[in-house]
């Protein structure tokens, strides 16, 4: 019961996978007619509005810039977007601009074009195929701005639809964002990790993309990217965190990334960030820890065997003072430490042992109010402990347990009622004094409540009558009915 309740706990850590857009933006509200910066609400333009647009900036004359300027902020609106791509030549006039040798020209049509790329309409977005492979080349040289915005632009559009990625993969789009990885400007380095994120989150991402980018160097410099996180600038090592984070997910290239040293350098990097708190730690260090947390649990859940090479008591260390420090401000980090503590002690007794000789068993426990998976994760950390037999089940009942186990039989949540009869039986199983003692603390009554409970009542009375056995009985014993009310 326990390895199956893990398993399901396991599947659904694998939480669903995010997709967004991301707009950058230069406002210039006062130059469209805003004051003081006041917020101006747009209205959709006319059919006959978007073609003098459009013919404005087609002609060559002196305003065809703030022609322009005043088409990419008319662009914001969803109703002009699907105006303009409607019209015939419009894509094709923005491509032209944007591969001109006008500088301004050239970033106001990426910026046109970064609007569209933006839309909610799949055919908007659509509409800017022909521009693919010009983003692709331009990823390389002009100005950190033009780069950044050729990248979001990227990201938007393969955020949008499959035709995109479809054509961006034999356009060469993994060995360029691999040149990129490589750039020493931060803002190139977090809009690659957007682009590459988004792509490795598409459904086809296992198939078509991951083996792509395995053959490149981009995993080793992920890798490096996430760990001087707080050398190199934190923005970009939350996006390539990320992307370990779908990789591992796909269960393709797990060995992979393994054989790179993932496991040792995450966990490194945990001690690393665990030693900033609280004194320097940067804003928003809770959204790469997330990431970090879930690409160790995830890889530890795929019983390769990995578990020996972080057999590293710092690491729970580490685990704890993130929880201590997160567990107000930003509880979610709760679940995802706890889901890592799940899946180092599920079958290692290293950490076990390590657990309870470095006193963190009350600093556990006092987290099992916290929420309802937190409890459950909790108890089944407990549970992976009081597996390992007798000496632990002994160090268990010396810590006060069970005081702090009868209020959570109590609980009306038949989920965690049922992971603390789980860790009941283990208890009782391996160490008879704490069934004794379980008694005396009137623990028994609330094994009653669950006699009628349908998906409880067999595991309760199984254990009454553990409990209902002399202290040290040969009997004690599981029979079989108790042995097939816990399997």
């Amino acid at each position: 019961m326990v390895t199956n309740l893990i398993t399901a706990l396991r599947k659904a850590r694998r939480q669903e996978q995010l997709v967004s857009k991301r707009l950058l933006r230069e406002d210039s509200t006062a130059e469209e007619g805003g004051q003081d910066g006041a917020e101006v609400v747009l209205d959709p333009l006319s059919e006959d509005e978007v073609l003098e647009l459009l013919r404005g900036v087609q002609r060559g004359s002196e305003d065809r810039k703030r022609s322009l300027s005043r088409l990419c902020w008319a662009l914001r609106i969803k109703e002009t977007q699907q105006k303009f791509v409607r019209l015939d030549g419009s894509i094709r006039t923005l491509i032209g601009l944007f591969t001109s040798s006008l500088a301004d020209m050239q970033m106001e049509a990426a910026r046109c074009l970064h609007e569209l790329s933006h839309s909610s309409d799949p055919a908007v977005a659509e509409a800017c195929l022909p521009v693919t492979s010009y983003l692709l080349t331009y990823l390389s040289g002009h100005s950190v701005e033009f780069t950044e915005l050729c990248l979001y632009t990227l990201g938007n559009l393969v955020v949008e639809s499959k035709a995109v990625r479809k054509q961006l993969l034999p356009q060469g789009i993994i060995p360029v964002l691999a040149s990129c990885i490589q750039s020493p400007h931060e803002a190139v380095l977090e809009g690659l990790g957007y682009v590459l994120s988004q792509l490795l989150q598409a459904k086809e991402a296992p198939t078509e993309i991951i083996p792509l980018v395995l053959d490149s160097v981009l995993p080793q410099h992920m890798i490096r990217l996430v760990c001087s996180g707080l050398k190199a600038g934190i923005g970009a090592a939350v996006e390539f965190a990320w992307c370990l984070h779908y990789i591992v997910c796909s269960h393709t290239a797990n060995m992979a990334l393994l054989s790179l040293g993932t496991l040792p350098a995450l966990s490194s990097l945990l001690f690393d960030l665990a030693s900033e708190i609280p004194q320097d730690a940067p804003e928003g260090l809770e959204l790469l820890i997330c990431p970090v947390l879930r690409c160790l649990s995830n890889l530890l859940a795929e019983e390769t065997g990995c578990e020996v090479q972080i057999q590293d008591e710092r690491l729970l260390i580490a685990l704890f003072l993130i929880l201590q420090w997160f567990l107000q401000q930003h509880p979610f980090i709760v679940q995802e430490c706890l889901w890592l503590l799940n899946n180092l002690t599920a079958d290692e007794p290293f950490f076990c042992s390590a657990l309870l000789s470095l006193d963190l068993l009350p600093a556990l426990l006092q987290l099992l109010p916290c929420s309802q998976m937190a409890s459950v994760l909790v108890l089944t950390v407990l549970c992976n402990i009081a597996e390992k037999g007798p000496a632990y089940c002994q160090q268990l009942h010396q810590q006060p347990a069970l005081p702090l186990l009868l209020p959570t039989l109590v609980l009306p949540d038949p989920e965690v009622v049922g992971q603390c009869l789980e860790l009941l039986h283990l208890l009782f199983l391996h160490w008879p004094e704490a069934a004794a003692d379980f008694v005396r603390q009137g623990g028994h009554r609330a094994l009653e409540q669950h006699q009628t409970t349908p998906e409880l009542q067999e595991r309760a009375r199984a254990l009454l009558d553990m409990v209902g056995q002399p202290l040290g009985a040969s009997t004690f014993s599981p029979c079989h009915a108790m042995l097939s009310a816990f399997s």
